[in-house]
């Protein structure tokens, strides 16, 4: 291995670090190299306000001068709540930077690495690093280009594609180890969403109950038209103000009332059909700055987020099992399309084996024309 790729390596699990703690910011790991030794190293977090590179800057104290940084992500060059990071590496006479990619954030794209080269330090791209600086701060720099939260539609399903059975749904689909795995997808996400038949049904909690630390509560979205959330559900009981739910202008006011006294904040978007609008509420999530929504919903609602063309990923859980027959409900509901011609299209699948008997399949729809 390089010294290049060591360092750059490094950088990434000081980044990951920062795990569910950088949000609404990026994860960012740095790492400062002077003859062959490192010499400062910080990763971001949002509580801790300071970016990787000041803290990185200032363990290496006056070592910094002359010094290579190595990054996963361009530095700052804006006043956000701390000033610019290149300002910072400017006058800590930092030689030369070493970063995987550039920030699209429009405040800083491409402007970060335009000042350190003005002022004359070497920038380095590490290309090599890039595709996995990508997937690691995926939601980020989904939000950042398109101005809303990455959006992933899970579901734990049989073989034949069924995920819940007409009768008796006790049990589980997916194996203890696949749910252990499901808990830390929900501990990457800012939001978890469900209808409300989902919760009529199984009276679900959908916390990350990983255990581990989080920048703010994972939030906890119900869409119910009708505000029919029962007030002794295991969801109203357990709010610490991280439950929402979206409803419409027929839902009953003396329930909303009963629910806001609970602690619960409902949201009024009125959408097609007389139901809450999924579009309205991805749109007041991009603006309360949650990077990234995943859905765990039943049939019906599985649809209405694929045919919304709001879902950006799936990652789908099967279990070796199967349901068949006609009553078993299928992954996604609704009118469905009638051609194959006319199917949703998933690009770049991966398989994740969970042994010994079950694997997820991720993948990216082609809702913008660009996977």
């Amino acid at each position: 291995m390089s010294a290049t790729a060591q360092y750059m390596r490094e950088v990434m699990e000081l980044a990951r670090k920062g795990r569910a703690l950088a949000s609404p910011n990026p994860m960012v790991g740095a790492v400062i190299v002077r003859d062959g030794n490192v010499v400062g190293r910080g990763f971001h977090t949002y509580a801790g306000v300071q970016h990787a590179e000041i803290i990185a800057l200032a363990q290496a104290k006056g070592q910094a001068n002359g010094a290579t940084m190595y990054l996963n992500l361009e530095p700052c060059s804006h006043q956000g709540r701390t000033p610019p990071c290149a300002d910072a590496l400017i006058a800590a006479g930092i030689k030369k930077i070493v970063a995987a990619i550039g920030d699209p954030n429009r405040l800083v794209s491409g402007e970060g690495f335009a000042k350190l080269r003005a002022a004359g330090i070497e920038v380095e791209m590490a290309t090599d690093f890039a595709a996995e600086a990508e997937k690691l701060n995926e939601p980020f720099l989904h939000f950042m280009r398109r101005s809303r939260p990455l959006v992933t539609l899970k579901a734990a399903i049989t073989l034949d594609g069924k995920i819940s059975a007409p009768d008796d749904n006790r049990g589980w689909i997916t194996s203890e180890r696949a749910r252990a795995h499901v808990q830390e997808l929900r501990h990457d996400h800012d939001a978890i969403l469900t209808g409300i038949g989902t919760v009529l049904a199984d009276d679900c909690l959908l916390t990350d109950r990983t255990g581990l630390a989080r920048s703010r509560p994972l939030l906890r979205i119900v869409m119910d038209s009708q505000l029919r959330l029962p007030l002794e559900s295991k969801m109203v009981r357990s709010t610490a103000g991280d439950l929402l739910v979206v409803t419409t202008t027929a839902g009953n006011p003396e329930r909303r009332k009963a629910l806001e006294t609970r602690g619960v904040q409902v949201l009024t978007i009125d959408g097609p059909g007389g139901r809450a609008d999924l579009q309205g509420l991805v749109e007041w999530l991009a603006r309360q700055r949650y990077l990234s929504l995943m859905i765990e919903a039943g049939a019906k609602m599985n649809w209405t987020a694929l045919e919304s063309g709001l879902v950006d990923r799936v990652y789908f859980y099967y279990g070796p099992k199967i349901l068949g027959g006609l009553e078993a409900l299928p992954l996604a509901g609704g009118i469905g399309r009638r051609r194959r011609v006319d199917a949703i299209r998933v690009h770049k699948v991966a398989v994740h084996p969970i042994p010994p008997d079950e694997f997820a399949v991720e993948g990216y729809l082609d809702v913008h024309g660009d996977h």
